[in-house]
């Protein structure tokens, strides 16, 4: 794992009223093991706390995969490109049944929309944000395709959406340079082509 800033920078920000200072997210070991619930400002500020995420890669029935813009109002990332949501289940939540939800609740997509939704790897990364943050998963990656590509993206989620040929972006990232991917998502699609 590697870390681009000094942790101390990343206590600037208030955390008593953040929306994320309402909610938990799953604490884990290396292996995924749930240690328990915390606080999901705590594990994203300071130091960070190592827990439970999932990225979900929407692809269409020619292969493209859709890039989603995180939105403008995102405390991490945001404007930066994600393929294609990304979130954390709850604590009865499986990694499936997290995806669904987060499908329908940024981009309107229903199941009926996609015959399977399933996990295809898994990794542990640590990223620092500028002064805002950090993240450190364990990160499921799900992979769908849809047979209707109907969207119905909320703005307060959504900044945009581009449906890019998901081999091009592999072998040529630097021309995709300006979307600013998202960290999980670039070791996501690495891994997938290894």
């Amino acid at each position: 794992m590697s870390t681009d800033q000094n942790s101390d920078s990343n206590t600037d920000q208030p955390t008593s009223t953040h929306d994320n200072a309402g909610e938990d997210v799953i604490a884990v070991s290396s292996d995924n093991a749930q240690e328990g619930l915390v606080n999901r400002l705590d594990a994203h500020t300071g130091d960070g706390i190592r827990h439970r995420a999932f990225t979900c890669l929407i692809f269409d029935s020619d292969g493209h995969l859709l890039l989603a813009q995180r939105a403008p109002e995102k405390r991490l990332w945001d404007t930066h490109w994600d393929g294609t949501v990304a979130s954390h289940p709850t604590e009865d939540q499986t990694q499936v049944e997290a995806a669904r939800q987060r499908l329908d609740d940024e981009l309107g997509i229903t199941p009926d929309q996609y015959d399977t939704l399933q996990v295809t790897d898994q990794f542990e990364y640590k990223r620092y944000y500028e002064n805002a943050g950090l993240e450190w998963e364990v990160c499921a990656v799900l992979q769908v395709t849809l047979n209707d590509i109907v969207l119905a993206p909320d703005e307060s989620e959504i900044g945009g959406l581009l449906w890019v040929e998901y081999e091009h972006l592999n072998e040529h990232p630097e021309w995709y340079r300006q979307l600013r991917l998202c960290p999980w998502f670039e070791i996501a699609m690495r891994r997938d082509f290894e």
